[in-house]
C-alpha cells in the first residue's frame, strides 16, 4: 500500500469535482442544495472560467435500504420507486443550473461492473475477508434486516431514533446490534422480538489502513476545514473495525463470486465508487473509455493526479475521509480526494432537514416561487461551510430585495437604461479617464483576484462577499459621478461614467457567474455579445465603445414578503 504524495497545483489545472449521491427515494430538498450540490456547481462553474479542465460527477443512489423500504410501502420495484424519483432530482437540478458533466444513477450496467472490480481487486489484495456476522433478524417479517430497516436509540448520545448504520443527532455510524432497544422499522417489533442471527459475510480491514490514513490527514491539515480532519483522526483514535460491505439482501449489486447469490454489496461501498464509475462513464460518452484516467491516474508528464474535491454533508465525512480513501489505497493507483470541504447543516426550523422526517422543505416549491438565481444568490449567501445555519423564506426574500435587486440589479438597470435613452442604445466613446473611473477598474480587477481566491480555498461565501463588494463599489461610484445630472452640462463626462459603468458591469456579470449564472448570461445579452457568458473566461475584458446595446430588462424582481397574497412582484 503506498500513500500518494502531496499535489501541487499544475499550470493547467486537472479538477475533479465530486458530489454527495442522494437517495432516489424523494426529490432534492434546499438542505441537499446547499450542503454538496450548489458549492460543487460553484466551485466547477469557476474552474471552468479559470480555464481548468473539470470533470463533475454524481448520481442518484438507488441501492440504499430507505429505497426498499419505500417500495415496500407501495407494493413496487425498488428500481421502479429509484427511478422516479432519479427523474425528478434530474429535473430540479437542471431547473437550478447544476452542471454536471455525468449526473448518473447506480442501477447501470457500468456502476455494477466497476464496483464489482474493485470489490474483487480488494479481495485479491487482502483488504476483503470472509466472516460471519450477527445481524439482525425479525421472526415476524421472516428477513434479516438491513441496517436502515432498524430503529432504536443510540448508545454514544441516546437518540432514541437513531438508524441501524448511523445516528442523525451525533453522526457517528453504528452497527445494527450496537443499537439500545432495537425495534423493527416494519412491523415495530421490540427488544424480545428481533433475533440476532449469524450470517457470512463479507468485510473490509479498516484496521489495516488506519496508519496511512493518519499520515494522509494530517499531511492535508494545511488546506482542509479543521473540523473536518480533527472529525476524522478522532475517529481513527477511537479505533478502526472490520466494516461489513455485504448484507442479507435482493436489491443491490451481486457479489462477483459463486455461492453468494441471496446476497449484495452493501450501500454504503458501492455508493462512493460512483465517483469512479461515473467518471468512466463519462468518458464512454465521449468515445474516449480511457479519458477518465486524466482525473484518476497519475499524469504520464507530471506524475501527479488531479485535484479532487469532494462536495459532501457533515454526515457524510467518515464515508470520504476514512472509507473511500481507504478503498482507493487498496486498489492502487487511484488519486485520494485532495479536499473535502464538508459543509454543517442548514437546518429548517430548528432542526436538521430529514425527509424521512418530513422536515424538509423542497427544491422544487422554492424554485417554482422564486426562481434560480435567487434561491441559489440566497443558499450561497447563508451557505454553512463553519456552522449551522437556518433557512427562512424571510431572509431569502430580504437578501433578494436588498442585496441582488438594490446593489446589482439596479446599477445594472439604471446604467442600461440610460444609455439606450441617451446613447443612441450604443456603449457611448469615454475620452480620457478620470482617477475615479481609473479606481472603478482597479477595483473590477482586484474583485477577479479576490473572488478567485476565496473560491480555490472553498470559501464560497467569502467569494459571493467579494462579488456584492464590488456591485457596491459601483453603485457608489454611479452615484457618486451621476451622469443623469452631468448630461445636462457636461456630455463627454457622462458618457465617460456610463462607459466605466458598462465595463464594471461586464466584469460583474463573470463575478457572479458561478453563482447566479442565469442572471450573468442574461447581463451578458444586455451587453450587447452573442454566445455563452461561460465562454469568456476568468478575466475583466472590454465593452467595446460603439456596441450596441439591446433594449434592457431588470435582472431580478422584488418580491413581497412571504404570505403575501402574491409572491412575487414583477
Amino acid at each position: 500500500m503506498t500513500i500518494p504524495q502531496p499535489i501541487h497545483a499544475p499550470d493547467n489545472q486537472r479538477v475533479l469535482v465530486c458530489v454527495a449521491w442522494p437517495y432516489a427515494k424523494t426529490s432534492t430538498h434546499v438542505g441537499q442544495i446547499v450542503g454538496s450540490f450548489l458549492p460543487g456547481d460553484i466551485f466547477a462553474r469557476y474552474h471552468r472560467l479559470a480555464g481548468h479542465e473539470v470533470l463533475m460527477v454524481s448520481g442518484s443512489d438507488a441501492h440504499g435500504t430507505p429505497i426498499t423500504v419505500d417500495a415496500d410501502k407501495e407494493g413496487i420495484a425498488p428500481g421502479e420507486l429509484a427511478a422516479r424519483y432519479h427523474a425528478q432530482i434530474v429535473d430540479v437540478l437542471d431547473a437550478l443550473g447544476i452542471s454536471f458533466d455525468c449526473y448518473t444513477i447506480t442501477t447501470t450496467e457500468n456502476h455494477y461492473r466497476v464496483t464489482q472490480d474493485v470489490f474483487l481487486r480488494l479481495l485479491e489484495n487482502g483488504y476483503i475477508f470472509k466472516d460471519a456476522m450477527e445481524s439482525p433478524y425479525c421472526p415476524t417479517d421472516r428477513r434479516y434486516l438491513p441496517d436502515r430497516y432498524i430503529l432504536g436509540t443510540c448508545p454514544y448520545c441516546g437518540f432514541t431514533d437513531a438508524r441501524g448504520d448511523q445516528c442523525d443527532n451525533c453522526g457517528r455510524t453504528l452497527d445494527p446490534i450496537q443499537l439500545i432497544d432495537p425495534r423493527c422499522r416494519i412491523c415495530g417489533s421490540l427488544t424480545s422480538k428481533i433475533e440476532i442471527r449469524t450470517t457470512e459475510h463479507f468485510f473490509l480491514d479498516l484496521p489495516k489502513f488506519s496508519e496511512p490514513l493518519v499520515v494522509w490527514l494530517e499531511r492535508n491539515r494545511g488546506h482542509w476545514r479543521p473540523s473536518v480532519t480533527n472529525f476524522a483522526l478522532n475517529w481513527i483514535k477511537e479505533g478502526l473495525r472490520p466494516r461489513a460491505i455485504t448484507r442479507d439482501l435482493d436489491w443491490g449489486v451481486p457479489i462477483p463470486l459463486p455461492g453468494y447469490e441471496g446476497k449484495r454489496i452493501y450501500v454504503w461501498f458501492d455508493a462512493v465508487i460512483g465517483y469512479l464509475s461515473a467518471s468512466i462513464e463519462w468518458a464512454q460518452r465521449q468515445g474516449q473509455p480511457d479519458a477518465w484516467k486524466r482525473w484518476w491516474e497519475l499524469d504520464a508528464d507530471t506524475q501527479e493526479p488531479a485535484r479532487g474535491y469532494y462536495f459532501i454533508g457533515k454526515d457524510n465525512i467518515p464515508f470520504h475521509t476514512i472509507i473511500w480513501p481507504a478503498m482507493l489505497m487498496g486498489y492502487g493507483n487511484l488519486a485520494l480526494p485532495y479536499d473535502v470541504p464538508a459543509n454543517e447543516f442548514m437546518q429548517m426550523g430548528g432542526q436538521k432537514a430529514s425527509s424521512s422526517r418530513g422536515n424538509v422543505i423542497w427544491t422544487r416549491d422554492v424554485l417554482d416561487q422564486y426562481g434560480a438565481d435567487p434561491l441559489r444568490y440566497y443558499l450561497a449567501a447563508s451557505m454553512p461551510e463553519t456552522r449551522d445555519t437556518e433557512f427562512t423564506y424571510d431572509e431569502l426574500v430580504r437578501r433578494n430585495n436588498d442585496e441582488l435587486v438594490a446593489a446589482y440589479g439596479n446599477a445594472a438597470h439604471r446604467v442600461l437604461t440610460f444609455a439606450q435613452r441617451n446613447f443612441e442604445g450604443k456603449v457611448p466613446e469615454p475620452g480620457a479617464l478620470t482617477p475615479a473611473d481609473e479606481a472603478m477598474l482597479a477595483t473590477i480587477e482586484h474583485g477577479f483576484s479576490a473572488v478567485a481566491a476565496a473560491i480555490e480555498a472553498v470559501r464560497l461565501r467569502d467569494g459571493l462577499n467579494e462579488a456584492m463588494n464590488v456591485a457596491r463599489a459601483a453603485n457608489r461610484y454611479l452615484d457618486e459621478q451621476a451622469p443623469w445630472k452631468t448630461i445636462k452640462t457636461d456630455r463627454e463626462a457622462a458618457a465617460r461614467a456610463v462607459w466605466t459603468m458598462l465595463q464594471a458591469l461586464n466584469g460583474l456579470k463573470l463575478l457572479f457567474a458561478p453563482y447566479t449564472p442565469f442572471s450573468s448570461q442574461k447581463l451578458h445579452t444586455l451587453l450587447g455579445f452573442d454566445g455563452e457568458v461561460t465562454d469568456c473566461g476568468w478575466a475583466p475584458a472590454a465593452v467595446p465603445a460603439g456596441q450596441t446595446l439591446p433594449a434592457p430588462t431588470p435582472l431580478f424582481a422584488k418580491f413581497d414578503a412571504p404570505g403575501s397574497e402574491h409572491a412575487v412582484a414583477g
